[in-house]
């Protein structure tokens, strides 16, 4: 199977051709947005980091935006310092430089104040974004890609309908040779003996299990406080009000988007997948946000993601398709969901045939 997709100068493909515009640090934030508002084509990731932080808390900011200026659907990254942050515009320039791609640093106390800032990002963005216009697609193999897998809003149809779906996608990718990366561990509780089954490696199974099994005791301590205990669900209302009794139950409809296919590793956050195709877990909680960059961070090109509440979350240069589990949701929030796997309770519709329908709209999206 084949996509259209853009090679870059380090051999890899993106599905998108976005100028990124990228913040060192929270404190930098608005002047990176008004240069990218300025300029078509051009993306601003925003974030609330970068400075106030120390040891693997620091770490983990740092890879996720290196992981993100790297990511092969930005053609070009301009990065954009305060001057004084812990992660300095000048590390993560030299993050970027092998990715072959043009990259650039301005630092608002060098450039003087933030007008000076924003007029000179926005000379260097226009001229990335009209190099990076002549640039065509050419034709990909789907091994080559790398999809993220989630679900969020989730009801009682999530785990009957839209995640096998989705599973049934997963595995056409890893049919075609290439990788799937689900996570959303303090969800998957109770459910890890089923993923340790489908482990290629003793040590991967035992990976699996030490990863949920942290992530347990760590909801275990901060759910056990009394002065809390009114905070201490691990599921939210929506679940219960969608028909969700548990986080098992939830844990036991959710694994069900991974597919079939075997569990190759488990992945830290926002880390790519480097060993051969099939599926990975990646070690993040499950916030929606936070999840969908950590797979953006570990090169995926697009993230199918499965609601039966709905939502509208989204990423600023990766598609992320919707898949709902009911006619309701997909009726009610059409502008938000790209595809209904409700028919397979309303119509008679097989999960086979709507993850076909998953696998052929991800090939158009990446195209």
């Amino acid at each position: 199977m084949k996509f259209k997709g853009y090679r870059r100068p380090d051999g890899r493909v993106g599905t998108r051709n976005y100028i990124g515009v990228i913040p060192t640090v929270f404190c930098a934030n608005r002047v990176a947005e008004l240069i990218a508002s300025q300029v078509e084509g051009a993306v601003c990731m925003t974030h609330p980091l970068g400075c106030a932080q120390v040891g693997e808390d620091l770490e983990l900011t740092a890879r996720t935006l290196i992981a993100m200026g790297n990511h092969p659907n930005l053609a070009a990254v301009l990065i954009v310092g305060l001057g004084c942050e812990r992660f300095t515009s000048a590390e993560f320039l030299q993050s970027l430089v092998p990715s072959g791609k043009p990259v650039e640093a301005i630092v608002i106390q060098h450039e003087g104040d933030s007008l000076k800032t924003i007029e000179r990002g926005v000379k260097i963005t226009r001229q990335w974004a009209q190099d990076a216009s002549t640039l065509e697609r050419e034709e990909c193999d789907a091994s080559e890609l790398i999809v993220g897998v989630k679900c969020g809003g989730t009801d009682a149809t999530s785990g009957i309908t839209a995640n096998p779906a989705v599973g049934a996608m997963a595995d056409m990718v890893v049919n075609e040779g290439g990788k799937v990366i689900f996570s959303e561990i303090n969800e998957l509780l109770g459910a890890e003996h089923i993923l340790s089954a489908r482990a290629a490696t003793g040590e991967v199974s035992d990976r699996i299990y030490e990863t949920i099994y942290r992530w347990e005791e760590k909801l275990r301590c901060m759910g056990s406080d009394k002065r809390f205990s009114r905070r201490g669900a691990l599921i939210s209302t929506g679940n219960f009000d969608g028909g969700v009794s548990s986080v098992v139950e939830k844990a036991l409809g959710n694994i069900h988007k991974s597919g079939s296919k075997p569990i190759q590793g488990v992945v830290d956050y926002a880390v790519k997948p480097e060993g051969p195709s099939g599926v990975y877990l990646m070690d993040s909680p499950s916030h929606d946000g936070e999840v969908v960059t950590a797979f953006v961070g570990g090169g995926a090109h697009a993230v199918v993601f499965t609601t039966g509440r709905g939502t509208p979350a989204g990423f600023p240069f990766v598609p992320v398709i919707k898949v709902t589990g009911n006619s309701f949701c997909f009726e009610k929030m059409k502008e938000n969901i790209d595809i209904n796997a409700g028919t397979i309770i309303h119509q008679g519709a097989t999960i086979e045939s709507v993850g076909k329908e998953i696998f052929e709209l991800l090939l158009q999206s990446s195209s």
